[in-house]
């Protein structure tokens, strides 16, 4: 008998794991990559440990995952929710992520840009004015949620992943080492590990079209599955539904699912705190957001919350590293001192934004 003990340890041990991958792994089949886990003492090594940011971050996850303190909180209750652009991913280089998608299938694409609508033309148009003057033209949000939703109508949802991991590993063009879908900040990727670890479902809340936001999180060290990722919407139907509404429409066995074709809603500001009521249907207790179009969700997360709750504010005040605007970043700061928000300094707080190997280039360097 004595011989039958090892495999039998083994069997248990076989079993545990697989039960913990059940257990913690994804809900749903994702793609995302998880990182390799971090020791307890390395959790937030990106971050200067004398980071205000940091400190207070670390203190209140302490405070709330403790079960025997005032501030605890049950881990149902642990939801933090995050922007995406200029709070996990490079905002503009030279302009959003899912902007510059749009131009490239409009003005680039030599399957489409000859099909090109004169909306969609329009539109990039006025990205392309906004990327050389920092003005954006009003209305341009709708816009340009309008124009992805036309260019790209009648794609399978595989077919659009496959488009964007395309894109994806275009260069980035003001960065030397970095593909665009790479320019995920680091230590925000050691943020989201670091509360996953510590109980928090975490939750991507953006601005950006959600089927983007999949595409751009899909094989990248962001592991946020598909189910908690919110984002601006559009239309998606059946293949051979065209206009015949979806009460009286019925899907054959056979038949794909494909974009509509129509752009339903931008997710900025109180539409934000909108989709979160609906999706998520828990008062978040964690906001990280960097602009005036994430205030919204963070005065939600943060006003007559039954537990102790927080917001964070990245300053792009970075202009070595990162692309920064430090009258942006001076306003964000203003913002967060009136309202109770902890500002996270790029420059002052993070000891890398994108990793060894990656630098910016200066305007000298790109003009020849």
């Amino acid at each position: 008998m004595k011989n039958a003990v090892v495999p039998i340890r083994l069997l248990v041990a076989a079993f545990s794991a697989v039960l913990v991958f059940f257990t913690f792994g994804c809900a749903a089949p994702c793609a995302c990559v998880p990182p390799p886990p971090y020791e307890a003492a390395d959790a937030l090594s990106l971050w200067r440990e004398e980071a205000p940011a940091r400190e207070a971050l670390v203190s209140y996850v302490a405070a709330v995952t403790d079960p025997n303190g005032p501030d605890f909180i049950p881990p149902a209750g642990r939801i933090a929710v995050f922007d995406l652009d200029g709070t996990l991913f490079c905002e503009t280089d030279p302009n959003y992520f899912d902007y510059m998608l749009l131009v490239h299938r409009v003005a680039e694409d030599p399957d489409y840009r000859a099909r090109a609508s004169a909306a969609e033309r329009e539109t990039v148009r006025k990205i392309r004015e906004m990327n050389e003057t920092g003005a954006a033209a009003k209305g341009l949000e709708t816009d340009h949620g309008k124009a992805v939703a036309s260019a790209f109508a009648g794609f399978t949802l595989d077919a659009f992943d496959r488009y964007i991991q395309a894109f994806k590993r275009t260069p980035m063009p003001g960065y030397a080492g970095m593909a665009r879908g790479e320019g995920f900040y680091r230590p925000m990727l050691q943020v989201v590990d670091f509360l996953k670890a510590n109980g928090f479902a975490v939750w991507i809340v953006s601005g950006t079209d959600r089927f983007i936001v999949r595409g751009l999180v899909n094989g990248s060290p962001l592991a946020v599955p598909p189910e908690r990722i919110i984002g601006s919407d559009e239309t998606v139907v059946g293949e051979n539904q065209a206009d015949a509404d979806g009460l009286g429409y019925q899907l054959s066995a056979d038949e794909e699912i494909v974009l509509g074709g129509r752009f339903v809603v931008k997710n900025l500001k109180m539409n934000k705190v909108s989709a979160i009521v609906r999706e998520i249907g828990v008062q978040p207790v964690l906001c990280f957001g960097n602009s005036t179009g994430d205030a919204s969700m963070a005065t939600y997360a943060t006003s007559g919350n039954a537990h102790r709750s927080l917001a964070f504010m990245l300053c792009c005040d970075d202009t070595v590293r990162e692309n920064g605007n430090l009258e942006k970043a001076a306003k964000m700061r203003a913002l967060c001192e009136k309202n109770g928000w902890i500002p996270v300094s790029m420059q002052d707080d993070w000891k890398t934004i994108y990793g060894e190997g990656v630098t910016r280039q200066t305007p000298e360097a790109l003009q020849r």
